[in-house]
């Protein structure tokens, strides 16, 4: 498969999931060992698990969309730069309901399997800009470089 292949496979996933609710469809992208990684969440999750995510998250914010920045491939390998952008309607992740529409940045890598399966996906997200903009106390650079 191309590159751009891999990459058409990766923003695919991400309209159906994050920005449609698609999930089904969306799971039908996933490799069988499927692992979720993220700094939302503590520990990895499968297809099943990934799926509920997105959908708690749709329903605090429905008004989510997820905008790719940039798409970036090599190899077996996908990287994108997004922007989530939407109004949580109702608590969701320990955070509070906001009448504020928030950016958060995220980076994620994809790593994908010889017919284009998905089987992993690791992201992380701006927590600290995601804290300020809902007006929450954010923690010193020291605090977060310690364990």
């Amino acid at each position: 498969m191309s590159l751009d292949d891999r990459k058409k496979v990766v923003r695919q996933h991400i309209d159906l999931s994050w920005n449609k609710g698609r999930l089904a469809l969306a799971e039908q992208l996933h490799s069988k060992d499927f692992l979720y990684k993220s700094s939302f969440v503590g520990q990895p999750l499968g297809s099943a698990a990934f799926a509920m995510l997105v959908q708690d998250i749709r329903t605090a914010m429905p008004d989510l969309q997820v905008v790719v920045e940039e798409c970036v491939a090599e190899g077996n390998k996908v990287v994108t730069w997004s922007t989530l952008i939407g109004t949580i309607e109702k608590p969701a992740l320990g955070y509070p309901p906001s009448d504020k529409v928030l950016a958060i940045a995220a980076m994620a890598f994809w790593t994908l399997g010889p017919r284009n399966e998905i089987q992993e996906i690791c992201t992380m997200f701006d927590m600290e800009s995601f804290r300020a903009q809902l007006g929450l106390d954010t923690r010193a650079f020291s605090e977060k470089a310690l364990p």
